[in-house]
């Protein structure tokens, strides 16, 4: 079905995007408008295509001129200025906003300067060594941008889709495919569905009586850029931002062999079609069956099929082949994290915050209604430039949250955190009697990426030392397709978090998913403790703790190392635990 929030969005987001690109400047007035107006749309509740352009202009945050975009884009299904931008700024130059490092500015001069018009111009001059030859770069920019390069092609980053680009995509589009009559299942597949940081396509299966309307509907929404097959069974399609879609259709029958066979893993489904033949069966899209005569033993649904070859069902997030099937075999398979039954969230913002939106009733509101144990709220702290939060405004929140609990009772305790920032030498904001006076206290990484490995390591063990800190922040700093992890010593960085007993966050954003899968692996077997958190800017982002789940889930972390998977009390005097 239409979709028009979602709709305007998207195009917000591009108009925002693309600006930055054409003004040269993150925080010009219309970038801010375009970021406000989508803030304003994302928490409007009824159907706001149905609103006049007038009547747009009346929720704060949209102004005139973005107000007579949205109706364009609701009469029409376009926008002019988009298009002209579009045009001016073409998909290999947003690109190159994706490296650190890289700002609008420069970008700017790269084009008409050096004629650079993608990533793959980038590394061209680089290699050439002319970024050195302009005023203002100089040797060590161009050997900056070397690097970044280089850790956004090991990390996979140039070719393939951050899953915070990724998974809402597939979710619109499954929810399209799934209000088309006769369409009885749509799921998304592939690395997505398996939770991959990153996909390289996205995998669509629907289970239809008809293929035909399926792919008319898909075919026909504004997203698709360029059709790359059409038929009744399939059709692929590149979208705007060069992500190509596969869509399949297939019998309802046959569904649960579709989803196991486009989720993969590749080599997951190598041993699943072995097992199938030591057992004189075939197994494919379609169905389990025998291979003499073809009798189909299995085929809706997936635990139909693993249970037919002797296996419980294995969640798509495990399905990696790193010895799943052995472990399930056996009946050691680690159990997937429920992301919607753990007890507390440890890192949540309100509107105090500079880049929260939501403010602390709100927030609370929310977390009381997923039945939590307990909330942190945990502002930025002041030195983080442009959000961070003054004592005055810490003192005045504290009054606030104490009026606030008593209102709520003891079910649920709030405590007043906040989210240190780890300076380059490990430095912390506020004075040591000042944090003390805290509930909880959280540090992070919000700068000076650049430090080598024994700095890195050396400032976050600092900021672990402290008797207040209890957990470290998306411990490597990364952005998805963006920014790369600081580099860190691991090892040291585990062996400081057992002597300290400071807790690794898990942080269930989709543009982080950090800490990482290597380092959840890692700690196996340490005495190594991790908080499932939403980092939530917005009362309906405490769902992001489900996102966390996954990906801890598919490093196989256990939760007895879920401090907020434990029960109540020991949750609460593990947060409530100094130095």
């Amino acid at each position: 079905m239409p979709d028009p929030k979602r709709d305007a969005i998207e195009l917000l987001e591009e108009l925002r995007d693309l600006t930055i690109l054409d003004e040269g400047d993150p925080q010009a007035f219309r970038v801010r408008a375009y970021e406000s107006a989508k803030h304003a749309v994302e928490g409007f509740a009824g159907d706001i295509s149905k609103l006049s352009a007038a009547e747009l202009q009346k929720i704060d945050g949209i102004g005139k001129s973005t107000a007579g975009k949205l109706r364009e884009l609701f009469d029409g299904g376009r926008v002019q200025k988009l298009e002209d931008l579009r045009a001016k700024h073409p998909q290999g130059i947003v690109d190159l906003m994706r490296i650190p490092g890289l700002g609008p500015k420069a970008i700017r001069r790269l084009r008409t300067e050096l004629g650079v018009q993608s990533i793959d111009d980038l590394r061209r001059v680089i290699a050439e060594h002319r970024i050195r030859e302009l005023k203002g770069f100089g040797k060590t920019s161009e050997e900056k941008l070397e690097k970044s390069l280089e850790r956004m092609a090991a990390a996979g980053g140039e070719k393939r889709t951050p899953i915070a680009v990724a998974l809402p995509l597939a979710e619109r589009l499954v929810a399209e495919l799934a209000a088309v009559k006769g369409v009885h299942v749509a799921a998304y597949c592939g690395s997505l569905r398996r939770f991959s940081e990153t996909v390289g396509d996205l995998d669509i299966v629907a289970a239809a009586d008809e293929g035909a309307p399926v792919m008319e509907t898909v075919l026909a929404l504004p997203v698709v850029d360029r059709i790359l097959a059409q038929g009744a069974g399939k059709s692929s399609f590149v979208t705007r931002r060069g992500l190509q879609v596969d869509v399949r259709v297939v019998a309802p029958h046959q569904i649960g062999a579709a989803l196991m066979y486009f989720t993969g893993s590749k080599g997951h489904n190598i041993k699943m079609r072995q097992r199938a033949l030591e057992r004189k069966l075939t197994l494919n899209e379609y169905a389990l069956s025998e291979i003499d005569g073809g009798k189909v033993v299995a085929s809706e649904t997936e635990e139909e099929i693993y249970a037919a070859l002797g296996l419980p069902f294995i969640h798509p997030v495990l399905r990696e082949d790193m010895g799943e099937i052995d472990l399930a075999e056996r009946g050691e398979l680690p159990r997937v994290i429920d992301g919607a039954a753990l007890r507390g969230d440890f890192h949540v913002h309100t509107s105090v915050s500079g880049d929260g939106r939501s403010d602390l009733e709100e927030v609370v509101a929310a977390a009381k209604e997923r039945g939590y144990a307990a909330v942190a709220i945990t502002e930025h702290a002041e030195k983080l430039s442009m959000n961070g939060v003054s004592r005055d405004a810490l003192l005045e929140q504290r009054a606030q949250i104490a009026a606030l609990q008593e209102s709520i009772g003891p079910s649920m305790k709030i405590l007043h955190g906040i989210e240190l920032n780890i300076g380059a030498e490990g430095e912390l904001d506020y004075d040591d009697a000042f944090r003390r006076e805290l509930d909880f206290c959280l540090a992070s990484i919000h700068d000076h990426f650049d430090l080598d490995r024994a700095a890195q390591t050396r400032r976050v063990i600092r900021a672990m030392e402290d008797p207040c800190v209890r957990m470290i922040g998306h411990l490597s700093a990364r952005m998805l397709g963006g920014r790369p992890g600081v580099d860190l010593d691991i090892g040291a960085i585990l062996d400081a978090a057992e002597r300290t007993d400071t807790a690794l966050e898990v942080n269930g954003g989709l543009p982080r998913l950090d800490v990482s899968l290597d380092v959840m692996r890692a700690a196996r077997g340490r005495k190594v403790n991790f908080v499932l958190t939403s980092d939530a800017h917005h009362s309906r982002e405490l769902r992001r703790v489900e996102f966390a789940a996954l990906h801890a889930s598919k490093a196989w972390l256990p939760e007895a190392r879920v401090v907020n998977a434990w029960p109540r009390e020991q949750m609460l005097a593990w947060a409530a635990a100094r130095g």
